[in-house]
């Protein structure tokens, strides 16, 4: 059963993702990455198959993406790329975080200020489009190759 939010509220959903184009700062690349990585925690199917198609177009090796998932365990990708995800897991997971104070004090390591806010703010749209999608029944269409 699915309930079509965007066709019954247009506006809010628009209003919603208007705010990502306020989000100048973060490479398209590790954003993708980074809306991949929090709809695979929140288990969003529509969500992982829209940014990775994404992702993909904007030149994502195509190995980065299949080793998201354990992407601690690759050497794949960049300390940069790295302290982006773990802050995107953090925030994410925030409930089971019990100091996010050390997590924040890496990422500074890497991105500006302006950039954290930036990072925070693409995993905060994220999470709430997947609970969107997952609650209301939300799921990708099968892609003609």
């Amino acid at each position: 059963m699915s309930v079509n939010y965007s066709e019954i509220n247009q506006q809010a959903l628009d209003l919603l993702l208007s705010t990502k184009k306020h989000l100048n700062l973060i490479d398209p690349k590790i954003k993708a990455l980074i809306e991949i990585r929090v709809s695979q925690i929140n288990g969003c199917a529509y969500c992982v198959d829209l940014h990775t198609t994404e992702a993909r177009k904007l030149g994502e090796d195509q190995q980065k993406l299949d080793c998201l998932s354990v992407w601690k365990e690759s050497s794949l990708f960049s300390s940069h790329e790295m302290a982006a995800l773990n802050w995107a897991e953090c925030v994410t997971n925030i409930s089971l975080v019990s100091n996010s104070n050390k997590e924040l004090e890496v990422l500074l390591k890497y991105f500006t200020e302006a950039e954290v806010v930036d990072l925070t703010f693409v995993v905060s749209i994220m999470n709430g489009l997947n609970r969107l999608a997952i609650s209301l029944g939300d799921k990708p269409s099968k892609r003609s190759v």
